[in-house]
């Protein structure tokens, strides 16, 4: 199937350049022209998507080549990008910058190489004039199949600097398609992990989000940019879709196996294969995804303290049978009536420690749902709720481990194996994570670990117990379709 979506990637020479502000300013901009604007963010960012889909009115979605495999970033864009006029990337770090020692994967080059899409660097221009040739002469030229196909330079100065800066380029061969100036009002706060998420801050936001389209269609060529994105090649993939990754991954064995009962033999395994393949059994004939999760109910928090989620989930949760109910857990004070499973992804308890544990109902409900051996999957954040306690505030209890607030970042790509038989994986799976985080918990794995890490460093990590699978570890279900389908059929049969 040939796709031919326009479509832009965002990029910059690195990190702060205003990759975040010009992506989101574009798709704000080309949104309020009456353009469908698809957004996607490269790499495994959660927070940016938030602004992007705030500017666009569509689900901000993630193109991730370490956490999914090359091979799904042409089928992920293409799903999010049905029925839109234009997409919008936005890159991640610098232009070059991947997984660490795996060479260009996962990089914004990589991913616009993918997608056969013309980049726009963004260039921070404060503190430079005629250099700024040189600067992007090179990234334009560093790899030939990367096609630099313009740049917007951000913070210039003055009339008279962005003279210089023109003056300059004339002889990189790279059109000049926007210039911004310094705009106090399009900084948007940041904290410990980045930007402030959007469900913090909505008012706020919004404004921030206007003024970064103001300030992008003011200084913009629109009309140059919308046909730069017309110049992409075209897509010889189809779209990915939940229902049919399904129903082209392996079944999960039926019964599920018995919760939080280690795999035999060392706990770091030989690499397994990808996609999860299960050593024998399947669904009996005639038994497909949606009779497998028939009439269950799969909760998942959010709410300004888990706002870290990837929409495939709920998208391969609710194809796979689920009735997936949203839920915050500053607010509820009970789960969705009828839950059978629970999904706590990542974001900032430590900011809401105090909200979280004054809320003893909801704490009470999961450590109840948890006891009685219903499925729950919590990462990073929602690893931190089920613990003990947080930064010395009770939380859910059902882990017997402490959680606290550190100075350390812990940030980067995992590559793991399945340690523990659970609702989410058989022992021996392996998958791709990512962690990022300030928090340390204590201890760090339970009896039946989650995972062994392989990289960076050989070690275990995370708990199974009952239903439960709690790590620090973020996955993207996309790469692996049936960890949605084990985990509905363990609510069916819980």
């Amino acid at each position: 199937m040939t796709s031919s979506v326009p479509r832009l990637v965002i990029a910059a020479p690195s990190s702060g350049s205003g990759k975040t502000t010009v992506a989101t300013g574009l798709m704000a901009a080309f949104a309020a022209r009456g353009l469908a604007v698809s957004p996607h963010k490269v790499g495994p960012d959660y927070i940016d998507p938030g602004y992007h889909a705030l500017a666009s009115g569509r689900v901000g979605r993630n193109l991730d080549a370490y956490l999914c495999g090359p091979e799904l970033i042409g089928p992920l864009f293409l799903h999010g990008a049905g029925g839109c006029d234009i997409a919008v990337v936005e890159g991640v770090m610098g232009l070059y910058d991947g997984a660490a020692g795996e060479g260009e994967l996962a990089s914004t080059a990589h991913v616009a190489k993918v997608l056969r899409a013309p980049v726009v660097l963004v260039v921070d221009a404060s503190s430079q004039s005629r250099s700024v040739a040189a600067l992007v002469h090179g990234f334009a030229s560093w790899d030939p199949q990367v096609r630099v196909g313009g740049v917007i330079l951000n913070k210039v100065a003055s009339d008279r600097h962005e003279e210089l800066l023109r003056e300059a380029l004339d002889s990189a061969g790279v059109p000049v398609l926007g210039v911004l100036r310094r705009v106090v009002q399009v900084d948007t706060p940041s904290r410990h992990l980045g930007l402030v998420p959007v469900a913090e801050r909505r008012a706020e936001a919004v404004e921030a989000v206007a003024a970064m389209a103001a300030q992008v269609s003011d200084g913009c060529d629109l009309e140059a940019l919308l046909g730069l994105a017309r110049s992409a090649g075209a897509l010889e993939c189809a779209a990915w879709g939940a229902a049919e990754a399904l129903a082209s991954s392996p079944a999960p064995p039926l019964p599920v196996p018995s919760p939080g009962v280690a795999a035999p033999g060392p706990p770091l395994r030989p690499e397994g294969p990808r996609p999860q393949t299960p050593p024998e059994g399947g669904p009996p004939d005639g038994l497909d995804c949606a009779d497998l999760g028939s009439g269950v109910r799969v909760a998942i928090a959010g709410g300004p303290a888990f706002t870290f989620s990837y929409a495939e989930h709920a998208e391969l949760l609710t194809a796979a049978g689920a009735e997936v109910v949203p839920f915050d857990p500053l607010r509820d004070e009970q789960l969705p009536e009828g839950t059978r499973g629970l999904v706590i992804g990542g974001g900032f308890p430590e900011v809401y420690a105090a909200e979280l544990s004054a809320n003893e109902p909801l704490r009470k409900a999961v450590a109840a749902l948890a006891e009685s051996g219903s499925p729950v999957a919590a990462e990073c954040a929602g690893l931190l709720y089920l613990c003990r306690e947080l930064d010395g505030r009770p939380m859910c209890g059902v882990l017997d481990a402490g959680a606290r607030m550190s100075e350390r970042l812990t940030l980067g790509y995992r590559d793991a194996v399945a340690v523990s038989d659970s609702p989410l994986a058989v022992a021996g799976t392996r998958m791709r994570g990512h962690e990022f985080h300030r928090t340390v918990v204590e201890p760090g794995s339970g009896a039946a670990p989650a995972w062994g890490v392989r990289s960076p460093v050989r070690r275990v990590e995370g708990f199974v117990q009952q239903g439960v699978h709690a790590s620090y570890l973020h996955t993207h279900w996309a790469a692996e379709p049936g960890v949605a389908r084990r985990f509905v059929e363990r609510c069916r049969t819980s």
